[in-house]
């Protein structure tokens, strides 16, 4: 039977993958332990995973827990989505760079708002994984807390576990190319391959047919069609290729449309579009909306959603428990994959799953002009990892001298005395770092 730990069952995602896992074909029973520091919101989390299973037929145990110590033992698979302090500091993770000119939208995976969450949660993944690596050697751990590229660059040098970054970026940029372009999805041909957040489209196609030209021609010519994606469309026109998840966030990994206010009112729109520190506005409000839902759900006063996600964690569940190949797209050791990216740093290509577990696929080269902008994020995630785990200050701080945003708005002794500020007001969340 099935056994599979939940870390941060608190979280937005754990509905979508429940409702995913209770619907996989074959799988009507197993045991969910699900696990949050948190009692209330874990009890929430509890009876609204428990209704779904019931209403969906299936014979889960659901097992709730505030210590994964007393529930991980023997799991098959960990699936993370823990969030560390997120709450206490979002407001500090942008209004501290915004007296600095660096304005972010969602500032959870590059720049300041992302090295800072990567200190506050990379230490505590550390020791989730040493737990696992005593009490579940051989689970499969499924990775969905940001900052993706530097939790797994981390897990990778520190762990022995069978890992793998899942985000829902590619599938759904896929979709939005398929609805942009007017084709059905099932008919759109695509490669794609890059960095979390920042993977390229580098083929598009229909019944043969190159679709770039066909999808500038439209974004051109159609201002609401660009309008829908306007730092993504920017990218497009310039650098030949579309790129993966939303244009707000994307924004924030290039020098290009955040660095002046001006060039903000130009690309950026808002929400995910780029609005001005969107994440650190909305995150509480989107909190108490969730366990309010939940609670209407629990009382029987709305339904659930039992439609199936596109998310990935149930594909790989199904694919190695059942031996059904799968394909997904994770982040992933890059062994050679991307040719002309960092060895043995995080790329997210294509995976293959099956009773064999995880096999990445090869990609070969990207075009230099994308690689390049890869290559200027993968550095300042290899610069984070080696500063938390040789408990460097100087490292830190020189990780957000070379963030691309970042770099762009600031002189170097500005990045050191926004760096100070943000460690002495998050210095209850983070690492006491040399």
């Amino acid at each position: 039977m099935v056994k599979i730990t939940y870390l941060g069952a608190g979280s937005a995602f754990a509905p979508a993958l429940s409702k995913d896992i209770f619907q996989i074909p074959g799988l009507s029973e197993g045991t969910l332990c699900l696990v949050d520091i948190d009692p209330d919101r874990l009890k929430l989390s509890h009876q609204a995973t428990e209704i779904v299973n019931k209403k969906l037929g299936t014979d889960w145990r659901i097992v709730p827990s505030t210590d994964r110590k007393e529930v991980i033992s023997d799991s098959d698979f960990i699936i993370n989505t823990i969030e560390v302090s997120g709450l206490n500091t979002v407001k500090c993770d942008y209004e501290i760079p915004l007296r600095y000119g660096v304005d972010q939208c969602i500032g959870d995976t590059v720049g300041p708002g992302g090295i800072m969450k990567a200190l506050r949660t990379v230490p505590v993944w550390l020791e989730i994984l040493k737990d696992a690596e005593q009490l579940c050697p051989d689970a499969y751990v499924l990775n969905y807390t940001n900052p993706m590229s530097i939790m797994m660059l981390a897990t990778f040098r520190a762990s022995r576990m069978k890992a793998l970054g899942l985000c829902h970026s590619v599938q759904h940029t896929s979709r939005s190319l398929a609805n942009y372009l007017e084709i059905p999805y099932e008919e759109l041909g695509w490669r794609c391959a890059g960095i979390n957040h920042m993977a390229w489209f580098t083929e598009l196609t229909h019944s043969g047919k190159d679709m770039y030209p066909v999808l500038k021609r439209k974004a051109r010519e159609n201002k609401q069609l660009y309008e829908r994606d306007p730092v993504k469309f920017e990218l497009l026109f310039h650098l030949g290729h579309f790129v993966s998840e939303s244009s707000g966030h994307v924004s924030e990994y290039v020098p290009y449309f955040r660095k002046r206010p001006d060039l903000i009112d130009k690309y950026c729109r808002e929400g995910y579009l780029g609005g001005r520190g969107f994440y650190a506005q909305n995150w509480p409000i989107w909190r108490r909306s969730l366990d309010e839902k939940r609670k209407r759900i629990i009382e029987g006063e709305e339904e659930p959603d039992l439609r199936k996600s596109v998310e990935y964690a149930c594909e790989v569940i199904e694919g190695v428990t059942f031996n059904r190949t799968k394909v997904v797209y994770g982040n992933i050791l890059n062994t050679s994959l991307i040719t002309n990216l960092p060895q043995d740093e995080v790329v997210e290509v294509a995976c293959l799953i099956d009773r064999n577990g995880i096999t990445p696929t090869y990609f070969g080269e990207l075009p230099p002009q994308l690689a390049t902008l890869n290559k200027s994020n993968m550095a300042v995630y290899d610069l984070t990892v080696r500063a938390i785990m040789e408990n460097s200050y100087e490292m830190a701080e020189q990780a957000l001298m070379l963030d691309p945003l970042t770099a762009a708005v600031c002189s170097l002794d500005e990045i050191r005395k926004m760096f100070a500020e943000l460690y002495e007001a998050e210095k209850n969340y983070v690492p006491k770092l040399e």
